[in-house]
């Protein structure tokens, strides 16, 4: 729970169980009033709770990819009433 607190959370989980695999920039891009660093610091602490995959590719440039675990789309589906209904209230979500 205190995790789902931290600012960008939720926001986070809910942009990654809209759009499947996503890299940094997607995420960042609906997110424009975070920080680079407060997404990344946000995005590792979901990995490390085991909510949020990452898949690094051995490439150049490198990419990055990250993508909700089992956990982390139980968590998205449980999540859609209250995105709703904040929706219905006039609130932008991811």
């Amino acid at each position: 729970m205190a995790l789902l607190g931290r600012k960008y959370v939720m926001d986070i989980v809910c942009v990654v169980a809209n759009h499947g695999t996503v890299r940094f920039g997607e995420i960042e891009a609906h997110l424009p009033g975070a920080s680079t660093s407060t997404l990344s610091t946000r995005l590792d602490e979901l990995v490390e709770a085991g909510l949020v995959e990452r898949e690094r590719y051995a490439e150049i440039p490198p990419r990055v990819e990250y993508e909700l675990s089992d956990e982390g789309a139980e968590l998205g589906e449980r999540l859609e009433p209250l995105v709703e209904w904040a929706i219905e209230r006039g609130e932008e979500c991811c």
